[in-house]
């Protein structure tokens, strides 16, 4: 065994010693062969070398034919680079191999060996890629080029494209629908876009290939489109054979799986099989996308299933591009606003915005006022201001017209301009002819809509803001009327327009159409010479111009004659001659006789809209050829002759809308002198009818015909006209009695009418009843039902199994049916109460499968519809878009979770005035799984007002998706405990604090955001909110949030980026604005805030808007505009790193706080030198901040280079201007450093200068006159504040005031002066009187001593003889404006506001002075019994005539009884306005004669709510107003005494119903019977209340009476807005509020007890500390009540 084992382990020895030797042997090779190996090396290098050259020599003449390299060849040549690289290792071993070891007589045998191995290793590789670099080319021919970059150039993300865009990718997406088309007008922008979507699908890789062609042409040329099409594909097309070529076409598209196909700008139909596109069931795949001018080339020639219409740019858009086009020069101060206007006149079309803006960029002031001015009054002749391709390219629009009606209307609303009415195109268009083949109105009408329709698809044509109007873009205006110059020999001009010399007889001799639209005409030849017009309009403002009586003598062949405007006392004789006449428009004329248009026996239209025309003359019944009669808003008409209206036997239209109601019963014949209703019987071929019949009981039996297709008929009085009927038949019914007294016929004629309106139905439990069958209510679209006290239901089911469908009602409105059980009577239910009361308004057994809009208003249902419902198509909620509950008193629930997923369409909700509404979104009782979110996908608008129980929107079971909703307002919601409110067990348990808005309800895309009277919300955000809620949030307002200490806590800020404008006003407990405490002073990345607005008023507690310095983490840079007011407890304005940096800041107003510096001291900033540049701010008002000091309370310097305004007042420790020499410390211009001398904030011979507006104290005016300040300083001034003359025998500085020449308006304020404009020192009497000239606005504000404005002798007529404008304001002691004649002969304009101890305006001597008078607006005078006063009670009566006055505004006036109380006749003939609101005490205007014939209307504002009312007579207007409880509605100022009417209205108890939240002035004197003002549940609403004066209430006990409300809510009565307290001669009042709740006045400045010796508290409870001085009455004040800033006195006796 041993023997054995030893010979194993020999041998295996043997192989190892085998295996060690070849391996040294192999190793010891690479040494002895190094030389040759290294020579291998060599030679292979050189070959691999020249073939990569040759290689690279074939790659870039394939590069230079842009061919496509391979992907083998790139591969290879980037493998040789990296050998190539690994070579250079051979070459450092050479080096070492060279060198030799033991002192140089040995070889070095290593580096021999590692570079004999790493060659032999090169050489493999490079035998390698020798072998494989045999290429047979190295290029493939390159890929079809893209026809659009594939950056974008053009293409601007505007947001009025993005949706455009983002629809077009998702119909390409979808791809449902295979061809798409996009529309809109030349140059609007849709080949950039088209050019984007290409792009854009290449990018995203939506299509395996996209290819595009421009057609361009009305024949276009398929070649050219087929190589368009093939070469984006790469495929060659050979040969002219377009058939051929389209079989290639065809048959490459087909091998893509989804392809897109773009072909831009067709112009009409193209045979896509012509092309060689393969489409639908040949190819589904393959998309087609089309561009056209003309939709119906899109949608009718070319099927396109989907169209998409790209308009022009918005305003700021516009603009955008047109900077951007322009350059920085467009922004200059100097060209600002020139190219403004430039850009306007653009129009928002981009290809000419691109073009103006490119060739003004660079250029000066001339060439852009050069522009402007080409643009503005283009040459139809010379087209110059707009770029020849954007002329060119709508020219060609028009050309591919194909029909002459078509080009013809397009030139009549050209000649109308922007808003064109379609009534005036129709009377135009039968006037002219236009229209071939058509019978009568109707179908012209149609034929013209039809033609609109065209022009509109055309994009010729636009919509307009309503269906009765139609639009032209202004530049395609511009190159209309260019067309019609040069094709119709048409004459027009455009508003504003100049014509000082009439073309000269050739032209007017060739002249078709003349159009002057309220252009200015210096003189009308005494005759046109037209022998070829056609058509003339004439719309002239100037009441002045008269055209001569031959004016018309030579224009014989005149068809259409529009005179609009004008007054006419009889019209000029020619027009009798005018024999061709066939369209006679007198609209809004001041008509006189107009009997000689009898004369014009071919007229077939007559129109006197809007006219004041007394008679119609009984010639108008001779145009037996009269198809078209239109008395709409003649609202003095009220004569029309018995017979005129039935002898117009042709007659197809009848308007008569607001207008002629005086019908007489029918009588005898010879017995009957107006028209009756039974004329109307007798038109036999009547059509269309607008009339007004004020009493039912007058109308005939069967009066409306069964041909009437288009009425707007009105029963009942007190219809308003105003607004616009969308439905072709309207009625109007208020019968005081029910529908079914009516005869048959007229309910026949009932149910067809679309659009019904039943008012003060009497007697009537089913609204409907008489009305139903089976047939339902088909054609009914609009159902308004209101004022019915005793309406249960609107109709009855009668037993009936079927529904009861309202198959195309898309409106309805049921609004104060008190009564209402149910909108539909089921008899199978029972009829207890109890039962009716659980009643839905809407049952399963109604369908409105078409409403859109729903609007319920002051009934008491407590259900509107089923909690639970089968089917919500049953409901018709699926398609409503508008949903508005109002003043629904009884309502608890609103919408079950399913019916608020079912409101898909949805886009305004509006809930309002609903008391008992807890929650919007109730749970179900049964509630389906995954359905814990609900989304409004299309809401719009969410408006939540006065809803006093309301505890959330929804409850914390849901969440709330709100995806496009852009404006919320939360308002007067004083339970409101958050947007989702958490549960709680008990409802009137305390709850823990909750955020309004957290993480369960999304506001994605929310831009505005106003809440206010949230009384116990203390947060607004919680710290966690949905994803991207509130990011888009650009305007915010908070108000009346009492309980709110921040807006903004520190770890929401960045979310809140895009805000740009912030309101805060009237928060009482807020203290900050920012919340900034936790901000990381070392974090490096920067918020960059985009607010922009920052208006703070009222908070009464505010310590800081920033509560720290942001120190530059978070920046405020864009801010342009910060107001702030109010704020007592305000220690500054800014942080001194955010006032550092406001390089936009251009408005600066800090008003009323407390505040004692504007910019707060920085830390670490003590000994430097800090520098504030405002280099945009451009009005700085520093008013009433008693304790201000200093601008910055460190070292300091100012810039202020574009200061225009500088507004200071009470600003009594810091010095605002002084004069630079007068001992003040040497300073460089505008430096405010740090001094024992606090430096002025200002230097006068600094600033003034560069001032257009300031403010003069009578300090400032004294050192001023006491310097060598140059007179000339204050040449560019023009509004000067002249302030603080507080000295009692202070005389005006009249002589100081000629200093400034330029001066335009001058504002007195809190000044002690007796007289106004008194001479100095004698100075200036008699001939030589000074005169301020240029002076032509007068303010008076705060000037409690002066008691009249002018006295008798002032010599004002010399001193100020341009005065148009005079504003007194507070002037609290003036009784009147003056006691004898005005001296004020040029005054065009009088405003009084707030003057409490004026009762009358000026005298009836005084006034008739007034001769330019043209506004006259009087407002919250509380003692103001008259306008104009006798100066004696004996004083002679006499006509006073305001001939110019056209606005009389009476806004707040609690005594005023009458406009004047003589007898004397007011005559108002220019009078077209009047604005009443909030005058309870007005019975009468006046007790004269009053002559007012223009005036149409009254205007009355109650609240919110503005109303029309006009009975046709001013005085009877306000006769009737006099009787309605309504002028109490969001009244501002009330006096109550035991004369008034309103303290009939408080002891009737209904003050409840009264809206006070507008509340500012309150006066109550003589009440002898009032115990108390208000309760504390009215006493919270009073937070606009300013003023409160209590006198000579003998019962009076309290103010405020604890009625033991809101306790549940809170315990402190706050108000924010009151200043003035003063309660006199109350024998009994024993506290101003006795209950246990906190009273807080923040803002009240003046508390005056005189003469009430039972008050020995004012509020109860402990005293403290005040700054209310005590006269011998302790303790007076409590803990209970607070006041920060008041002065007062106390009188006991």
């Amino acid at each position: 065994m041993e023997a054995i084992a030893t010979g194993a382990a020999a041998n295996l020895s043997s192989d190892a010693a085998k295996g060690i030797f070849q391996e040294i042997r192999r190793h010891i090779r690479y040494v002895i062969i190094y030389k040759k190996n290294v020579e291998k090396f060599e030679e292979k290098m050189k070959m691999l070398l020249a073939k990569r050259e040759s290689v690279q020599k074939d790659i870039e003449a394939a590069e230079r034919n842009v061919e496509k390299i391979k992907p083998d060849v790139e591969l290879w040549c980037s493998n040789v680079d990296k050998v190539f690289e690994e070579a250079k290792s051979v070459k450092d071993l050479q080096d070492k191999a060279k060198s030799k070891c033991f002192i140089g007589l040995c070889p070095n045998i290593k580096s021999r060996y590692q570079l004999s191995r790493k060659a032999e290793e090169v050489v493999a590789a490079f035998n390698e890629h020798l072998q494989q670099g045999e290429f047979n080319s190295v290029s493939c021919p390159a890929p079809p080029p893209d026809i659009v970059d594939a950056t974008p150039k053009d293409f601007e993300a505007f947001e009025s494209r993005a949706k455009v865009f983002k629809d077009i990718m998702e119909a390409l997406k979808d791809g449902t629908t295979n061809l798409i088309g996009v529309y809109g007008m030349a140059g609007v922008g849709k080949t950039t876009l088209v050019k984007e979507v290409y792009r854009q699908a290449k990018e995203d890789k939506l299509f395996d290939s996209v290819t595009m062609a421009f057609v361009n042409q009305s024949t276009p040329d398929l070649q050219k489109v087929q190589d368009q099409l093939a070469a984006s594909l790469g495929l060659k097309l050979e040969g002219k054979d377009v058939v051929v070529r389209a079989a290639r076409l065809r048959e490459r598209l087909k091998k893509e799986k989804k392809v897109l196909v773009i072909l831009d700008d067709i112009w009409k139909k193209l045979d896509l099989n012509d092309v060689g596109i393969p489409f639908g069931d040949e190819n589904k795949g393959c998309n087609i996308l089309l561009t056209s001018r003309d939709l119906n080339v899109l949608r009718n020639e070319m099927d396109a299933r989907k169209n998409f219409a790209i308009s022009v740019l918005e305003d700021k858009e516009a603009w955008d591009l047109f900077k951007k086009m322009a350059g920085d020069d467009a922004e200059s101060p100097e060209l600002r606003s020139t190219a403004i206007e430039v850009a306007k006149k653009c129009a928002g079309l981009p290809v000419a915005i691109a073009t103006v803006a490119r060739a003004l960029r660079n250029k000066g002031l001339f060439a852009w006022n050069d522009a402007l001015r080409k643009l503005q009054r283009p040459s139809p002749t010379n087209f110059k201001g707009i770029p020849a391709h954007v002329y060119s390219a709508i020219e060609l629009s028009y050309h591919h017209l194909e029909r002459e009606e078509l080009k013809q209307t397009f030139v009549l609303c050209a000649l109308l301009g922007h808003n064109a009415f379609i009534r005036d195109l129709l009377r135009y268009t039968i006037g002219l002819g236009l229209f071939h083949g058509v019978n009568g109105v109707e179908e012209t009408r149609d034929r013209l809509l039809t033609v609109v329709s065209e022009l509109k698809s055309s994009c010729l044509l636009r919509d307009s803001y309503t269906n009765v109007r139609v639009d032209m873009h202004d530049l395609i205006c511009d190159v209309a009327l260019a067309i019609a110059y040069r094709d119709y020999n048409v004459f027009a001009l455009k508003d504003e327009d100049d014509l000082e010399d009439w073309p000269n007889g050739e032209t007017m001799e060739k002249c078709t159409m003349i159009s002057l639209r309220y252009a200015n005409i210096s003189y009308f030849p005494k005759e046109l010479k037209c022998p070829k017009l056609d058509l003339f309009l004439l719309y002239n403002e100037d009441h002045s111009v008269e055209l001569p009586i031959n004016f018309f003598k030579e224009t014989l062949n005149l068809k259409v004659l529009d005179l609009t405007d004008m007054q006419f006392q009889s019209l000029p004789s020619s027009i009798s001659l005018l024999t061709n006449l066939r369209t006679l428009c007198l609209d809004l004329c001041n008509l006189g006789d107009i009997a000689g248009v009898g004369e014009l026996k071919n007229l077939e239209i007559l129109s006197l809209f809007g006219s004041y025309i007394e008679m119609l003359p009984k010639e108008i019944g001779e145009l037996i050829k009269l198809r078209l009669l239109d008395l709409s808003d003649c609202t003095r008409l009220k004569i029309i002759p018995a017979g005129v209206i039935s002898s117009l036997s042709r007659l197809e239209e009848l308007y008569m809308g607001n207008s002629f109601v005086q019908w007489e019963v029918e009588r005898q014949a010879n017995q009957q002198s107006n028209a009756s209703l039974a004329e109307l019987k007798l038109l036999s071929r009547l059509t269309t009818l607008d009339v007004h019949i004020p009493d039912a009981k007058i109308m005939p039996a069967d009066l409306f015909c069964k041909k009437l297709e288009r009425y707007k008929i009105f029963i009942g009085k007190e219809w308003d006209w105003v607004g616009e009927c969308k439905h072709s038949r309207t009625l109007k019914l208020k019968l005081n009695t029910s529908v079914d007294e009516l005869d048959h016929g007229f309910k026949m004629f009932l149910k067809k009418t679309e659009d019904l309106y039943l008012d003060d139905m009497k007697g009537v439990k089913i609204a409907l009843h008489e009305l139903m069958d089976e047939e339902g209510f088909q054609p009914l679209k609009n159902l308004h039902i209101q004022n019915g006290s005793e309406i249960e239901y609107i109709i009855s089911d009668d037993g009936a199994a079927y529904k009861n469908e309202f198959l195309q009602l898309r409106s309805l409105t049921l609004h104060g049916l008190p009564r209402l059980i149910s909108f539909c009577f089921e008899n199978g239910r029972g009829s207890n109460s109890s039962c009716q009361n659980q009643l839905p308004l809407f049952s399963e057994k109604l369908a409105f499968p078409c409403l859109e809009s729903l609007r319920l208003s002051s009934i008491n249902v407590e259900r509107i519809w089923h909690n639970r419902f089968s089917n919500v198509s049953d409901y018709g909620t699926q398609n409503l878009t508008s949903l508005t509950i109002e003043g629904c008193d009884n309502l608890k629930q609103l919408l079950s979770s399913s019916m608020a997923r079912s409101l898909t369409h949805l886009e305004c909700f509006e809930i309002v005035g609903c008391k008992c509404l807890r929650e919007v979104i109730f749970a179900e009782d049964i509630e389906e799984e995954n359905k814990a979110t609900i989304s409004f996908p299309q809401l719009n608008s969410l408006k939540i007002k006065k809803l006093q129980h309301l505890i959330g929107f929804c409850s914390e079971s849901y969440n709330v998706e709100f995806p496009s909703l852009k404006l919320l307002e939360i308002e007067q919601c004083p339970r409101l405990r958050g947007f989702i409110h958490k549960s709680t067990v008990e409802d009137n348990q305390h709850f823990s604090p909750q955020a309004l808005f957290d993480v369960k309800v999304a506001f994605p895309s929310l831009k505005q955001l106003n809440i206010s009277w949230l009384r116990n919300m203390k947060m607004i955000w919680h710290n966690e909110l949905s994803v991207n809620s509130f990011c888009k949030l650009e305007k915010m307002a908070v108000v009346d949030c009492n309980e709110l200490f921040t807006i903004f806590p520190f770890d929401l800020l960045t979310t809140f980026q895009q805000l740009q404008t912030l309101q805060v006003s009237s928060c009482g407990s807020m203290e900050h604005i920012f919340e900034l405490q936790r901000l990381n002073v070392n974090e490096t990345h920067v918020v960059a805030t985009q607010l922009r607005e920052l208006y703070v008023s009222n908070l009464p507690k505010l310590k800081n808007v920033w509560n720290e310095d942001p120190q530059g983490i978070l920046t405020f840079q864009n801010l342009k505009e910060v107001e702030v007011r109010k704020c007592w407890s305000l220690k500054n304005v800014f942080p001194a790193s955010v006032a550092r940096v406001l390089p936009q800041l251009k408005d600066l107003t800090v008003d009323g706080c407390a505040v004692g510096e504007i910019v707060s001291k920085a830390k670490g900033w003590e000994t430097s030198v800090t520098n504030f540049n405002f280099d945009q701010v451009s009005s700085l008002q520093l008013w009433n901040l008693p304790k201000l000091e200093c601008f910055y309370p460190g070292m300091h310097t100012t810039k202020w280079p574009m200061l225009k305004k500088l507004k200071t007042m009470h600003c009594n420790k810091l010095k605002i201007l002084d004069i630079g020499c007068l001992n003040l410390p040497d300073m460089s211009e505008d430096d405010q450093l740090d001094s024992p001398i606090q430096p002025p904030l200002f230097l006068v011979e600094k600033v003034v200068p560069k001032l257009e507006e300031m403010s003069l104290t009578s300090d400032d005016i004294a050192i001023i006159c006491d310097s060598n300040v140059p007179e000339g300083l204050f040449h560019e001034i023009k509004v000067l504040y002249l302030l603080c003359y507080h000295d009692i025998s202070a005389i005006f500085p009249t002589t100081f005031l000629e200093r400034f020449k330029n001066l335009e308006k001058l504002e007195i304020c809190c000044c002690n002066f007796n007289d106004l404009f008194s001479y100095e020192r004698g100075v200036g009497k008699g001939t030589n009187a000074l005169t301020l000239s240029p002076f032509r606005n007068l303010r008076l504000f705060g000037l409690h001593r002066l008691k009249h404005m002018w006295m008798q002798g002032s010599r004002l007529d010399y001193i100020l003889p341009n005065l148009e404008t005079i504003e007194v304001f507070q002037c609290d002691n003036m009784i009147s404006l003056g006691l004898s004649s005005t001296p004020f002969q040029n005054l065009m304009t009088l405003n009084v506001w707030e003057c409490g101890a004026m009762i009358n305006l000026v005298t009836s001597l005084a006034v008739q002075s007034l001769v330019q008078l043209k506004n006259l607006r009087i407002k919250n005078c509380l003692s103001m019994k008259e306008i104009v006063g006798n100066e004696r009670d004996d004083e002679a009566t006499t006509d006073i005539i305001f001939n110019r006055l056209e606005c009389l505004e009476l806004r707040h006036l609690p005594s005023l009884k009458s406009f004047c109380s003589g007898d004397h006749t007011f005559g108002f003939p220019s009078l077209d306005q009047v604005i009443v609101s909030h005058c309870p005490e007005l019975e009468i205007f006046c007790k004269g004669d009053l002559n007012t014939p223009i005036l149409q209307r009254v205007q009355v504002i109650r609240g919110e709510d503005e109303q029309v009312h006009w009975d046709g007579d001013l005085n009877i207007t306000v006769q009737q107003l006099y009787t309605k409880k309504g002028n109490y509605e969001g009244i501002e100022c009330l006096v109550l005494s035991d004369t008034s009417k309103a303290i009939q209205i408080w002891r009737d108890n209904l003050q409840k119903s009264l809206n006070l939240k507008n509340l500012k002035l309150l006066e109550v004197c003589g009440c002898n019977s009032l115990k108390y003002i208000f309760t504390t549940s009215m006493a919270f609403d009073l937070l606009h209340l300013k003023v409160m004066k209590v006198r000579n209430c003998v019962m009076m006990e309290q103010i405020i009476i604890n009625d033991g409300a809101e306790k549940a809510t809170t315990n402190t009565i706050m108000f924010p807005s009151l200043e003035s307290i003063i309660l006199e001669s109350c024998s009994n009042l024993r506290s101003f509020y006795l209950g246990h709740d906190t009273v807080e006045y923040p803002s009240l400045t003046i508390l005056k007890v005189e003469d009430c010796p039972k008050m020995v508290a004012f509020t109860t409870s402990s005293p403290r500390e005040q700054n209310i001085k005590t006269i011998g009455i302790a303790p007076f004040f409590s803990d209970k009540v607070s006041f920060v800033y008041t002065y007062g006195s106390l009188h006991s006796k």
